[in-house]
Formats: structure tokens, sequence, C-alpha cells
């Protein structure tokens, strides 16, 4: 057990589009405990237009769970701890509220440096509105013209190898300067150069006195190479600085935090990317957060972090520019009832313009969560080739993740465990042996924030029970027909009691094993069915842990074929919740 050498009370908040949350944490016999979160609507919009009210009231409902004052008489946050208890020793935050950011990336090659300049924009809330490179064709007329006109938050440059292609990359970033000379002062964009470190002060001096210019190690040091984890923590500092104009009440949280104010995706990536330090199998973790504008993916081997956000890919104000992305043929065969159209279209823009509001109805929720599917299957499509192939993926279905870290409204507040399986079975689709964990109190970001400021948190935080172990899950895969025997299981429980299972194809089954209890699975796969043990047909022992559902065994085929009529759909649906419920 890991003792504390200063113990600390920590206080975060994190603004989303939806709620703003304020977590505290603090020592409980020598040990780092989750003590309390409050929450509030954001209230970016409307009356107040500014989300320093909603961080006071989730600081009010904190203060009511604790008993303790966090806002002194002059409404600032008391810190460090005053001798009355009053107050916090730490103070972090993170923001995923407003708008995406507004980016051009600039680049030699486009399938090189302008391609890693892209992936770097993608890891943030962002919209890259233009590109330029080396073969741009328009004249630099044409491109000033350009970039006076989109006004980009943020531009992002890379280019060269550490120490080569000089000249090509400041004669490219001229453009750039010449732009922002004749922006107003006050609407030049913050400038990131991610590439060849030699010509930092030669940038300085060419633009440093125009536009604010910032430098992170290059994110392609070699041709072959892009290495996007190092730039993350500078590109966050940038993004907290343009919050801080662009959004009422944000530049209190950056003085509170001195300048923590994290970005949640990557808040986010950074717990994905300690899971799979302590990662005790050669696999990868993969974290997914489902918002109200947008969605994060995470993937991350062995501390090196691969991190996407998609916007447009939300269930709440993000359903306005899904149809861009997602057919509404596509989304109807993905619900199980028959809804109209017409009745597809009337939800999505409600719940664009209301995107707070929950499934009232059993079709509102019917909707919402064949949609929470088709997101999930979107952007395991839409991930970049680097990480499908880092990652082992097929174009149907991950494999090879170890944990899957799932968090978002619309899966801690299913109506049961079942359905917060089921969705991300369904959703993700994951093949092998792996376990999911649900972040239920979405503290995830929360602890992403703290992590750069006290990491002894972080881990004793995870190293409790604040995240929710779901269950254990067995994904076969090969050909067979439906009902054929595809895995045989024996389980040996603590007490030394045994049983057996036959899993047939097409089925999904649940072994009951009470939450925390060990037990060692021997496995068996038949028809040559491949379940992660390192080849077709190979089987062997598995030592598990019991989690809320037990352990699942998805035995359903990748990719699942669901049944074309609505009746053995629903039928279906049925039975698996039966089973995980049971």
């Amino acid at each position: 057990m890991t003792s504390l050498v200063h113990a600390e009370s920590f206080l975060v908040i994190d603004v989303g589009s939806i709620s703003t949350r304020a977590f505290l944490f603090d020592v409980v016999d020598q040990q780092y405990r989750f003590i309390a979160v409050g929450v509030s609507p954001t209230t970016i919009n409307s009356p107040f237009f500014n989300i320093s009210e909603g961080v006071r009231r989730a600081l009010d409902q904190l203060q009511e769970f604790t008993g303790r004052r966090f806002i002194g008489k002059d409404e600032q946050l008391i810190i460090p701890v005053a001798g009355d208890g009053s107050g916090v020793d730490r103070f972090a935050a993170s923001i995923s509220v407003g708008k995406p950011l507004n980016i051009v990336a600039v680049g030699l090659l486009e399938d090189v440096s302008l391609e890693s300049a892209c992936h770097l924009a993608s890891t943030i809330n962002s919209k890259l509105t233009q590109v330029i490179s080396l073969n741009d064709r328009r004249k630099q007329d044409t491109r000033i013209n350009m970039l006076l006109r989109v006004r980009p938050d943020l531009i992002i440059a890379a280019g060269g190898t550490n120490g080569g292609a000089s000249l090509t990359v400041k004669k490219l970033l001229e453009t750039v300067g010449l732009a922002c000379y004749l922006m107003p002062e006050n609407q030049r964009p913050e400038i990131l150069f991610a590439g060849n470190q030699v010509l930092e002060e030669e940038l300085k001096s060419i633009i440093g006195s125009i536009a604010p210019i910032h430098f992170a190690p290059n994110i392609r040091p070699t041709l072959e190479r892009e290495q996007l984890d190092p730039s993350y923590v500078h590109l966050a500092n940038i993004y907290s600085i343009i919050r801080t104009r662009q959004i009422p009440g944000a530049e209190e949280l950056y003085r509170w935090s001195e300048g923590n104010l994290m970005p949640t995706s990557v808040a986010f990536g950074r717990i994905v990317r300690f899971l799979s330090k302590v990662n005790k199998v050669d696999k990868r973790a993969l974290g997914i957060d489902i918002g109200s504008s947008a969605t994060t993916l995470a993937t991350a081997y062995k501390g090196e972090l691969s991190l996407k956000v998609f916007p447009g890919f939300g269930i709440g104000s993000g359903l306005g520019e899904l149809l861009d992305y997602i057919p509404l043929s596509q989304i109807l065969k993905f619900l199980p009832e028959e809804i109209s159209e017409n009745k597809l279209k009337e939800f999505l823009a409600n719940n664009s313009i209301y995107p707070s509001s929950l499934p009232a109805t059993q079709e509102e929720m019917t909707i919402a969560h064949g949609l929470v599917r088709q997101i999930m299957q979107e952007v395991i499509k839409s991930t970049n080739i680097e990480n499908r192939k880092a990652a082992s993926m097929t174009s149907e279905y991950f494999t090879g993740f170890e944990p899957i870290l799932a968090t978002g409204s619309i899966l801690t507040q299913a109506p049961s465990l079942a359905h917060s399986a089921l969705l991300l079975l369904d959703g993700l689709q994951p093949v092998g042996i792996t376990t999911l964990i649900l972040d239920q109190n979405q503290i995830t970001p929360a602890l992403g924030a703290a992590s750069l400021i006290n990491p002894i948190l972080v881990v004793q935080i995870l190293n409790s029970n604040s995240l929710l172990h779901l269950g254990t899950v067995i994904a076969p895969v090969g050909f067979a027909r439906t009902g054929s025997p595809v895995l045989r299981v024996r389980i040996t429980y603590q007490s030394g009691q045994e049983s057996k299972i036959e899993v047939k194809q097409g089925s999904l089954e649940r072994i009951v094993l009470p939450y925390g209890q060990p037990a060692r699975l021997h496995l068996q796969p038949l028809l040559r069915y491949d379940i992660g043990m390192g080849a077709p047909g190979r089987g062997g022992d598995l030592r598990v842990t019991g989690g809320a559902l037990g352990v699942i065994i998805d035995a359903r085929g990748r990719p699942i074929r669901l049944p074309e009529k609505r009746n053995a759909y629903q039928d279906l649906q049925r039975k698996w919740f039966s089973t995980l419920e049971s």
C-alpha cells in the first residue's frame, strides 16, 4: 500500500456541454479517496451565458454533501485550506464545452507532416477547415485570402525532420505570417509549430512579433515515424488559452488552476494511457467517451497514446450533424422496433435542441440506444489507418484490447447495467478476452486533469472501487452454423466447486460470479474458433475476477448479424437482456 508524504485535498471541476461536475478527493486512512461530486447544468447558454454560475451551483451541491465551504466571501475559491477547514489544497479543471475550434493545418508533404498535423488537430474538439501543403497549387495571395476568410482559432504547422527542409518550411509559414499581419490584432490565431526544431529561433523572430507562436516536439521526427504524444501537453495549453478568450467564466478556472485547464479529451486520454502502463498483458487499453456533442476514442500501448475526437458524433447537440456521417436508412436498420423516418428525424431534431433531455419513452430509448451503437461502429470505422494497424483491427471490429473503459451519460444512466454492457458489446464488438469497465461517476476526465499535479492521487483512486468492473468478456470468433457448439468452459470457483457450460454459435451467455470473487476458467474452443490465446483452436486457463455481471461469453459472431425481421430482432434482444440480468 502506497503511503502519502503530503496529504492534500484536491478539487477538480469538469465543464461539459451539458453538465458541470465538481469532484472532491481527500485522504482517508492514509489513502486518497473519492469523497463526493456536485453536479449542475452547464450555464454557457441563456440566461447566464457564463459557465461560472454552473461552477458555483456544482460547488454548492458539493458543499451540501460534505458540509465543507469552498467559495469565500470574495466569491473566489479558498485555496489552500483555511484554518477552519474550508477550501482545498489543490485545484485542476477540464473543459469540453464550446463549439469545435476552427483549425487550419500546414505541412510539407500531404501524406507525411500534413497528415500528422491533421491527426494532432483531431485530438481535441475541433473542425479542420483548411489545409496548406507543398503541393498546394493556390497562389500565395489566394492562400492569404483563405486564411483571412476562415479566421482560424489555431494553426497547426509541421514539416521537415529535425534539421531538414528548412527553407521550404519557412516559405510555407511566410503565408501564415502575412495573413496574421493583415488580421486585426485581437483576431489573430494561436500558432503551434511541431516540425523541424532547428527553426524555432528563426520562426520566433519571423512570426512571434505578429502572432502568438508555440513550439512542440517534432510530430514527424522521421518520414516513417509519427510522434504525437509529446505534443498533447502543448496543444492542451493552447486550447486552454483559446477557451479562456472564447468562453465567459473559463478565465476564472484557468486562474484557479494556475493554467492547468485541460481539454476533457486529453484528460480522458491520460487515464487510458495510465491503464496501458499498468497492463499485465500485452494488449492495448481502449477508452471511449460518448458525450453530447462529440465522442472521444483513446487507445494506448505501454504508455503511448493515440487519441481522436469525433465532433458531431454526439448523442445530444451532436445529433444535428450526425446525418452528415450516417445515412438515415442505416440508423433505422439498427433499431429493433419499427420506427418511421419522420419519428427518427423528430427525435434527432429535439435532442439537438434540448441535448440534456433523457429518453422519456421506450421508443425514445430504443432510438437513443440504436444511435449509440451506430456511433460506436462509425467511430471504429473512422479511426485512422495507423491506429488500425497498431490495434490489430479489421474493418469490422476491434481485437486485442484490455481493458475497455467507457463513460458518457448515455451509458452511465442506462436503465440497467445489462443495458450498458449490451450497448458496448453491440457497438464495439470486441474479440477475444477483455474486461469492461464503466466509469459510472464520469470521474476519468477529473483524474486526468489531476494527474499532472498529483499522480499518486490518480493511482490510488483507480485502485479503489471508483470505476465499476462490469465483467470479463470472452468473445470467440470463427465460422460455424448457428447452434453449433464452439466453446467448452469449466469453471472452478474459490470454494473448489466446479461447473461446466457449452457455448453455441449465436448465443450470449453469462457465468454468475459474485463481484470481486476470483475463479479459474478452463477454455476449450471447438471448430478452430479463436478466443485470443495465440492461435485459432488454442485454449487454456484464465483467472478471472467477478464483475457486476460476472463473466460474459459473447458468441454472436463478428460482425454481429442482426435478423432483418423486426420481431426476430426484438425476441433476440429480450433474450440477451434476460441472460445478462438473470
